[in-house]
Formats: structure tokens, sequence, C-alpha cells
């Protein structure tokens, strides 16, 4: 490699192409290949980077706490979990057609590892587009939509989640909410339906969702935006955790 060739391939940012670069040209020398074969294996080499390094950009930006996968799910574990509802799920047609879905049951049986999963499976696989998503657990939303209430970008914050392709709200269950949290998480929802996937595990039935978010009137108006394209999982089965001590 030539030294202006060199520089620029680093003034591009073709790293892949930079490190590549001398084996290509071995292994086309050797093979007998095309000026275009070779070009053609050295740009494929930087699209596969490219493609993996946005991967890892929206996993990181994804704030999911463990890179939980549903192959690494105890499926023998939990006889509550029908796997092949979940695996029909991680075809992904629920985020393609924008809906929802809803994992109850108690703590401790599998809900967020399989949520989790089925997050990370829609950033590895979105079809013909990069799908981008969010883990964020109960709590922070609302402690998040609070202060946005303090500092008035409160419409800041909804834009940023109500675009996200999934939405993931961890542990919804009982919290102590003030009446603005909750018409904020209204809003949210109500800007998200039909237009994207959202993801939530709760330990409580559609039932009792009123007994936090106050306002029974809005509650329902809220779930009938939530269920009516929704896929509810109810996990009725071991817990998950080991007792220690």
């Amino acid at each position: 490699m030539t030294e202006e060739l060199e520089q620029l391939l680093k003034n591009l940012k073709l790293k892949r192409m930079l490190s590549v670069y001398d084996e290509q040209l071995r292994a086309a020398e050797k093979a007998d290949v095309t000026y275009s074969e070779f070009i053609a294996g050295l740009l494929r080499a930087q699209w596969h980077d490219r493609q993996e390094s946005a991967l890892e950009w929206r996993i990181h930006r994804a704030n999911l706490p463990e890179r939980w996968s549903l192959e690494t799910f105890p499926w023998a574990r939990q006889p509550g979990v029908n796997r092949k509802q979940i695996r029909a799920f991680a075809e992904l047609d629920f985020v393609a057609k924008h809906e929802n879905l809803v994992f109850v049951g108690p703590t401790g049986r599998g809900k967020t590892g399989l949520a989790c999963g089925l997050l990370l499976k829609a950033l590895q696989n979105g079809r013909g587009t990069l799908w981008v998503g969010q883990f964020i657990r109960a709590q922070d939303l609302f402690d998040e939509m609070y202060a946005s209430l303090a500092d008035r970008s409160t419409r800041q914050l909804l834009n940023r989640l109500a675009r996200l392709d999934i939405l993931l709200i961890d542990e919804l269950g009982y919290l102590n909410l003030q009446p603005e949290q909750s018409n904020t998480f209204f809003k949210l929802m109500e800007e998200r339906y039909t237009r994207h996937s959202t993801i939530i595990t709760t330990n409580l039935g559609y039932d009792e969702w009123h007994n936090f978010l106050g306002n029974k009137s809005m509650v329902d108006a809220l779930l009938s935006r939530v269920r009516h394209y929704c896929h509810t999982v109810n996990i009725d089965g071991p817990s998950l955790r080991e007792l220690q001590g």
C-alpha cells in the first residue's frame, strides 16, 4: 500500500478497508480476481464493519440492563411461558405492525428477560430499516416526567420517547404518582398509539392500573389505546430467583 492510499483511507475514515487491504490484496493476487472483485471485497468489509458499529451504537443507546437474549432464557425452569408464542413474537411482526406487548405476572417470573430479549432481537433484525429502541424502568420514566414538568421540557421528552420504534417500560406497578405524571404518561401512550410498539412488564392486572395512575376515566382511555393492538402475556409460573441465606 502506498503512503498516499493509506492517508486517503485514513482521511475518509475507512478504517476497516485500511486494516484488511494487504490481506485482501494478497488473496486477490493469489486467486487472480478482477479489479472490480477486489474493490467489491474491500467495500463489503467496510460495509459489514459499519453495520456492526451501527448495531453496537443502537444497543448502547437502548440502555438494556443486560444483554439477555431469548436463546439464553431458562425455558426449562419456567413452564409458565409459552415458548411457541414467544418465538412467534421473535418474528417481529408486532413491531412492523406497531402493536404492543404487555407481560403480566409476579416478580421474578422472567418478564424483564423476555422483554429485553425481544427488544435486542428487534435491534439486531430490523426489516429493511434500523429500528431504534430504549429500555427504561417505570420509576425512572415517571421521575423524568416529573423533572420535565419543573423545567418545562416535557414536550422534548415526549418527542424523544414517542418516536422510538420500540419503547420497553419495565416494572410498571404501584408507584406514588402525581396527577401531572399520569397525564404525561397518557400523552406519551396516545402519541405512540398505532405509530410505534411499546413493551410493558407489570405485576398488576389491567383492572388494577387505576389504583396507581389515578383518574379512572383517563386510565380507561389509556387502556383502550394500550390494549387495542396488543398481545397480553400472563406468566403464572415459579420464580426464577433463587433464595439465599
